[in-house]
């Protein structure tokens, strides 16, 4: 008897990989530094330059819901890439367009392609890494396969640990190199930089389309004329029910939970596609239904996720951001890479060093579950948050204690909130991405990809209501913004990270009070 080979990852998986870090060094390239250059070169103000790079990044992160969903319902993964990349690059040569005809140019139309290249990343970025998880060579979850269980598991949580540490690798440069390039050599090469490099990494995953396993079949079935009015239905049914509860998991095993997923497959090989379309919109709505307990909660965790693009950046144009006596500047943006590092860093340590760490002060063997992974991510978030408001408050006392042209605080007081959001990071975004992966099933694992860029997206528009609502409630006459005033003496963002603290505790009491009686698939599992 022969002994089986361990799975790992195959050469197409790591190329995808590759490809999605060249993607983000592109994303990144463009937004790490947006809200500079609407604030300086655009003419905004520092709240609504805020607001429109939290606006232009959830409609970024909630797009994919909809591509997903033609994804695996109309299209398949490889036909959505191909459409959407050459959105994404559009989006892209337009936005650097405009930086170079800026003066010619309407401000309203910067807005253009920027939202093109949204919506070229909405199709992208889940097709992407769906179509780079099919790449696994571990069979599908319903065949026995050359892997057993406990393998599949480990190779499906590696590829999502060095998934993201492929993307956080193309963050790194993203931030560091183009905000340097951007603060020092125009806006004009900044984004043009982006552009052709996200060009050739698309050049170069169609290069490498034969060595690619395919995997999802395609519909050959239109849409059905009434389905969306059938997953309204269903919407309304699911919330009219009253058996809409979080089952214990003290219930009968053997009971149906209403959150349980039903392995149904979204997308099948009937005799009518356009009855098996019809049949899966209920299904896909029952199933983001019974997602949204644990989803909901971590809409804050989003909020915070957004704050190092926003009001870190303004945090620090605030403080001493030179280095040598002023022979080197730091651009604020660039701060934003302490957190890839940090991700980088511990990425690969978590499970040869965290894990058995954990282990030993809970005196186990099996490491910690999805939904405690997420959990401690969401406190070490919330300690970020207080260690920055303690900052802020630090950098007031000096400014208004130091009279006009006194010393001001180094930027570097910054990077423990940078670092500690990194570690976060390590748990908590690779956590949501593997729980929602593997809540679905495998017929429907873009959609699954997509409710985890959803959960950044409804949270970066809750994070632009929640300026607004503030800068509403807290102006006062002579200081119309109130938190958000441009004047760094009546701004105050140490308020405004205490509330995100508070507001983030709230929501971590009711994560881990909702995540004792959920029952989902592998969830809880360790």
């Amino acid at each position: 008897m022969s002994e089986k080979k361990p799975a790992t990852l195959s050469r197409p998986c790591v190329l995808i990989i590759v490809v999605a870090s060249v993607e983000r060094f592109a994303y990144k390239g463009v937004s790490s530094n947006l809200v500079t250059y609407l604030a300086d070169v655009v003419g905004m103000s520092t709240s609504a330059a805020a607001k429109s790079v939290s606006t232009w990044s959830g409609v970024s992160f909630m797009l994919p819901l909809v591509s997903a969903f033609l994804a695996d319902s109309y299209w398949d993964r490889y036909s959505t890439i191909t459409a959407s990349s050459l959105l994404y690059v559009l989006g892209l040569v337009g936005l650097t367009s405009w930086a170079l005809l800026r003066t010619w140019m309407p401000c309203s139309t910067l807005f253009f392609p920027l939202y093109l290249s949204s919506i070229g990343q909405a199709g992208y970025n889940p097709a992407l890494q769906a179509f780079g998880a099919d790449q696994l060579d571990i069979g599908d979850d319903a065949e026995p396969g050359t892997a057993s269980p406990e393998e599949k598991g480990k190779v499906k949580s590696m590829f999502f640990q060095w998934w993201y540490f492929g993307i956080c690798s193309g963050s790194l440069l993203g931030n560091s190199i183009m905000s340097n390039i951007q603060d020092n050599f125009g806006w004009g090469l900044g984004f043009a930089i982006p552009s052709a490099v996200m060009a050739m990494s698309v050049a170069a995953f169609f290069c490498c389309t034969p060595l690619y396993k395919q995997t999802q079949p395609k519909s050959d079935g239109r849409p059905s004329p009434n389905i969306i009015s059938k997953i309204l239905k269903s919407v309304i049914a699911i919330i009219s029910s009253p058996k809409i509860s979080l089952p214990s998991r003290d219930d009968n095993g053997d009971a149906i939970s209403e959150l349980e997923l039903q392995e149904k497959p979204l997308k099948t090989e009937p005799t009518d596609p356009k009855e098996s379309l019809d049949e899966a919109a209920p299904s896909v709505a029952k199933i983001i239904l019974g997602l949204l307990p644990i989803w909901t909660p971590l809409l804050m965790f989003a909020v915070i996720f957004q704050q190092p693009m926003t009001f870190f950046i303004k945090q620090g144009m605030l403080m001493d951001h030179t280095v040598g006596g002023g022979a080197f500047v730091i651009p604020p943006a660039m701060l934003q890479s302490s957190i890839t590092i940090t991700i980088i860093l511990l990425m690969p340590m978590y499970d040869r060093m965290i894990i058995p760490l954990i282990n030993t002060i809970t005196r186990g063997s099996n490491g910690i579950t999805l939904l405690q992974r997420i959990g401690v991510g969401m406190v070490l978030s919330i300690v970020a948050m207080v260690i920055a408001a303690l900052v802020e408050s630090w950098r007031l006392r000096v400014t208004t204690g130091g009279g006009e042209g006194g010393a001001r605080l180094s930027i570097f007081w910054l990077l423990p909130q940078y670092v500690l959001l990194g570690v976060s990071d390590v748990f908590t975004v690779v956590g949501i991405q593997e729980f929602f992966y593997t809540q679905v099933p495998s017929t429907m694992r873009t959609i699954g990809i997509a409710l985890n860029l959803s959960v950044f997206g409804f949270g970066s528009f809750l994070g632009a209501f929640l300026i607004t609502a503030l800068e509403i409630t807290t102006a006062r006459p002579g200081n119309s913004r109130g938190w958000f005033s441009d004047d760094p003496r009546e701004a105050r963002l140490d308020n405004f990270y205490w509330f995100l603290a508070l507001l983030s505790s709230i929501s971590f009491v009711i994560f881990t009070h909702l995540c004792k009686y959920y029952n989902g698939k592998d969830a809880s599992s360790k």
